[in-house]
């Protein structure tokens, strides 16, 4: 089997490298399992040490618009049975930068898409789509949950281009161009390594710098809900959305993974718990109301039942996840007296 990653070389393309690596072999909409020959990751930069080193990994470096482009080769795409487009633009980025946006989440999207109905393979697609195609608005303000069939309303140019993503993949997928599975993502958390330019991105880094004994931001008010989930369980939610089959996965629109319905002062007890007071000392809570008004948008309580039908699950607590994070990266942890 041959998979392509695009947005390999990151935090998630990467751990799902790992994941499927590590595997061994991965079942296609319902077909038996096969073995993993090769994974290709593309992205900008090059794949991570660990992976660089594996015999079964490729990289492809470079703009991702460009390659598609590019009529000399198209033996990677062509020779893929399946494809994770996970590469994208973050929220914060595609407000601060309309243009950028355009490119690297509607214009990439939309060329994968012609490049493999060009080629006539029809891979199992899976669009890594985003919660902030739920958007609330005086206008059209959101239910208090968020059911599967809850009308997308985003209010940020980065959810209007993932939004537009989804109905491109359902629409190949209707017409028999792909096999296309769009999942949509909580705000992961906790992500190691340095930020990024995410509006969502503290949600992270209010854990990751005070385990590492730095200052952190934490912007918005302790109240503000928010639909988090652990890597391991996005990176499950990823492969599980290549593996239904047809019957399992449903309908061609867009399935929530499931969530964590929490707040942020809910996190920043958990972070206390795990690392006592000397690492809520470190939280800035300086208001930022760039990131307010984007964040205040997002629904923060999610009902998942065809995730919950494909057997996904959320995670049981915060304090859990962030457990789980100081066991995956205990270099990070520079504050004493981590339990």
């Amino acid at each position: 089997m041959q998979i392509v990653i695009t947005g390999g070389a990151g935090f998630l393309g990467a751990r799902l490298a790992r994941t499927l690596l590590k595997q061994g072999k991965l079942s296609l909409a319902g077909a038996p399992a096969q073995p993993i020959e090769r994974i290709t990751l593309v992205d900008r930069a090059g794949a991570p040490t660990d992976l660089a080193a594996d015999a079964r990994i490729t990289t492809v470096t470079g703009d991702l618009n460009a390659q598609l482009a590019a009529d000399a080769d198209a033996t990677v795409w062509r020779e893929a049975d399946a494809i994770f487009h996970l590469a994208a633009a973050v929220s914060g980025e595609c407000e601060a930068d309309f243009d950028l946006g355009m490119r690297s989440n509607f214009a990439a999207t939309h060329a994968l898409l012609e490049k493999v109905r060009t080629l006539g393979t029809k891979p199992v697609l899976v669009f890594a789509s985003s919660l902030a195609v739920f958007g609330d608005s005086p206008e059209q303000p959101l239910p208090k949950v968020i059911e599967d069939h809850t009308l997308p309303t985003p209010q940020t140019s980065y959810g209007i281009q993932k939004f537009i993503g989804e109905q491109l993949v359902a629409d190949f997928t209707r017409k028999g161009f792909v096999r296309g599975r769009s999942v949509r993502l909580m705000t992961v958390s906790v992500r190691p390594g340095k930020p990024n330019g995410a509006a969502s991105g503290f949600f992270s880094g209010m854990i990751r710098e005070p385990l590492a004994g730095l200052p952190a931001a934490c912007p918005v008010p302790d109240a503000t809900p928010v639909a988090i989930a652990s890597p391991a369980r996005t990176i499950e939610g990823i492969i599980r959305a290549a593996e239904a089959s047809d019957a399992q996965w449903g309908p061609r629109t867009a399935l929530n993974l499931p969530s964590l319905a929490t707040t942020v002062g809910e996190m920043a007890a958990a972070l206390e718990r795990v690392a006592g007071k000397a690492a809520t000392a470190l939280l800035d809570r300086t208001p930022d109301p760039t990131i307010q008004r984007i964040v205040k948008t997002w629904p923060g309580h999610i009902d998942t039942v065809r995730a919950r039908a494909l057997g996904l699950m959320s995670d049981e607590n915060f304090e859990a996840v962030i457990r789980e994070y100081v066991r995956e990266n205990p270099d990070a942890v520079k504050l004493p007296g981590v339990a």
